[in-house]
């Protein structure tokens, strides 16, 4: 029952995730004058597909882990030579038709989507389901830790760290891991008289919070609004840092895990009911909207990226150095792949 659980959860997360992504390609596309051949949700061959009155082929594919939108032309960036060589009727509605900037749009518009699919979702829970959250006001401090020898007591509030205000106990554990790797200045309440403290890096502070310190709290429209936007960013800082622990060796790789992990997670949070499972949609396509601009040339963030230089030199890209750069691109993806399922399928089958 469990595994039918996580693969309809598995299913119904990624469909919405990488719908909202192409969706947006495909929108942005549409408005620039753009032809958008195919539609799909996942890959392979088509168990259900049908054509639209511009012509697109919309398909759900047997395999549901993914999807795609194909962009007339969109491969011909790289050999504009081919473009030129087009007859005129057939350049109509082609990628390279529009300017560079209707470009950098459509490209964009995928990631730009995946953020607002998590801004909506995190401000509609703030705003229509009351939460009960742990204030940040230390209940102990663990003698000899970080936090008992920087002088932090028990009753203290936790104001802020570094630059980031906190309000519950939730954010001050962000807060910490985005900290980690240098000092983190924070500023406590104590009483009436505000105190500043210089944390060292740690894997933990010694802190452990006042557990009858909470309170039930539900946002208004703007405020839901704001707190879905700072939750959305504080998801996306948070996702970077790890990343970046990760290839500085800070945090190790196995934390990775694949659509396994996904699934297992995803169904976890289908059993706690609907705001629980929106809030697994949220965070992954956060995740998705960042992994996505990462400067990969087959990833967006990589096609971003050659707008841009292309933009300031003035200069087309292509030729074999952009071959080699999309191939080295293309390994790191199926690398990244093989490394995620490997750790996933150690942990199931007790391989570590």
């Amino acid at each position: 029952m469990q595994i039918v659980l996580a693969i309809i959860a598995l299913l119904i997360v990624l469909g919405v995730v990488v719908f909202i992504h192409e969706l947006g390609h495909f929108m942005a596309a549409r408005w620039a004058g753009v032809r958008v051949d195919t539609f799909s949700i996942g890959f392979g061959p088509a168990i259900v597909k049908w054509h639209d009155k511009h012509g697109t082929v919309w398909k759900i594919a047997c395999l549901p882990l993914g999807g795609y939108v194909s962009i007339y032309g969109q491969e011909d960036m790289f050999d504009r030579k081919k473009y030129a060589e087009l007859p005129a009727d057939k350049k109509k509605g082609h990628y390279l038709s529009v300017p560079a900037w209707k470009q950098f749009i459509i490209v964009a518009a995928g990631v730009a989507m995946n953020f607002i699919l998590a801004w909506v979702i995190y401000s509609a829970i703030f705003m229509f389901q009351p939460k009960e959250v742990q204030l940040p006001v230390v209940g102990q401090v663990i003698q000899e830790s970080v936090a008992f020898d920087a002088g932090v007591k028990s009753g203290d509030i936790v104001m802020q760290i570094d630059d980031e205000k906190i309000t519950n106990w939730g954010e001050l554990v962000i807060a910490k891991e985005l900290a980690s790797g240098h000092d983190a200045d924070v500023l406590l309440l104590r009483g009436e008289n505000l105190v500043r403290v210089q944390l060292s890096p740690a894997e933990r502070w010694g802190l452990v919070a006042d557990g009858s310190k909470t309170e039930l709290r539900k946002k208004g429209f703007f405020d839901g609004l704001y707190a879905g936007a700072r939750e959305t960013y504080y998801q996306s800082k948070t996702l970077l840092v790890v990343l970046k622990q990760i290839v500085t060796g800070e945090r190790s790789s196995k934390q990775l895990g694949s659509f396994i992990t996904i699934a297992e997670v995803s169904g976890q949070a289908l059993a706690m009911g609907i705001v629980a499972l929106l809030s697994i949609i949220a965070l992954l396509s956060v995740n998705l909207g960042v992994i996505n601009l990462l400067p990969l040339p087959v990833l967006d963030g990589g096609y971003l990226l050659i707008l841009i230089i292309e933009a300031i030199t003035r200069r087309k890209l292509g030729g074999r150095g952009m071959e080699i750069a999309i191939l080295v691109g293309w390994l790191f993806i199926i690398g990244l792949f093989a490394l995620t399922m490997w750790n996933d399928l150690a942990r199931v089958f007790g391989l570590n």
